[in-house]
């Protein structure tokens, strides 16, 4: 059986507080965006290992045993104790990207185990399951517009759309650690609560959405800064880095043509149609 796993867009990001945990306590805006991954599921009999696993596109580094996907299958087999399978993963989606890549493989592996064989899990199940991968991989189990505060794991619906408006996504080769996002972070909770913000009309989000990681990681990555100017120079109504970077998405009007974006050859580039 084959899947899609889509990427995703943070539409705002704001830094409220820091927990005693060490963890810090954020809201934003999810949005699920056409740039996808193929993932595919296969029932292996009589195979002595018990995942034979492919990866092709884009390089994943690492072990093959670190990929969520395999963490995914280990995950439900532990209850389930799943047949054999082979799993091809083609990725098109960049690493370190803010796109929620990875975490989308893993929602989508679950999701694609559990239609296969039949396990006949809920979406509140499988969010569980996804939680417990990571903060994030839970959006995609239902991926829908979605706030999200806490870490990023405690989620409500948003009535929003974005049916028909156009995107264009870049990244850089750009690396940035999660350590490194955030350095020199200030936590503050805003008087107006992203929730809020996020129903004012797209044209006015230039100046209601704010990314709070783009302070700290732009003086260091002035491309990336470099990057979303040209994206609003191009005419785009609004643009930002997603996540903790390095991509950068500007988002155009529908039935626009999207412009040509000046940029190095070496940065990764999208351009589709939200839905």
């Amino acid at each position: 059986m084959l899947t899609f796993p889509n990427a995703k867009i943070n539409l705002g990001l704001r830094i409220t507080e820091k927990r005693p945990d060490g963890y810090h306590n954020l809201e934003t805006v999810f949005y699920p965006v056409p740039l996808s991954d193929a993932l595919e599921v296969t029932e292996q009999a009589n195979q002595p290992e018990s995942i034979v696993f492919r990866q092709t596109g884009i390089e994943v580094p690492g072990q093959s045993t670190d990929n969520l996907v395999i963490k995914a299958y280990h995950l439900l087999n532990k209850t389930f104790h799943l047949p054999p399978v082979e799993i091809n993963l083609i990725k098109k989606t960049p690493l370190g990207a803010g796109l929620g890549g990875g975490s989308s493989d893993a929602a989508y592996m679950l999701k694609l185990l559990n239609t296969t064989f039949g396990l006949h899990l809920s979406d509140t199940q499988l969010e569980a399951y996804a939680a417990s991968l990571g903060a994030d991989c839970a959006f995609f189990i239902k991926n829908q517009p979605t706030y999200a505060e806490g870490i990023g794991n405690l989620f409500s619906p948003v009535a929003l759309s974005l049916k028909g408006y156009r995107i264009i996504i870049i990244k850089p080769e750009v690396a940035i650690s999660t350590r490194e996002a955030f350095t020199n972070i200030t936590p503050r909770k805003p008087e107006l609560s992203l929730k809020e913000l996020i129903q004012s009309p797209i044209e006015e989000w230039k100046t209601l959405l704010v990314n709070d990681f783009e302070a700290s990681i732009f003086p260091k990555h002035p491309l990336i800064k470099t990057l979303k100017e040209r994206l609003y120079e191009a005419g785009a109504i609004y643009a930002a880095m997603s996540g903790s970077g390095s991509s950068v998405f500007g988002l155009f009007a529908p039935d626009s043509i999207l412009p040509h974006i000046e940029r190095p050859d070496t940065c990764f580039y999208f351009e589709g149609d939200l839905s």
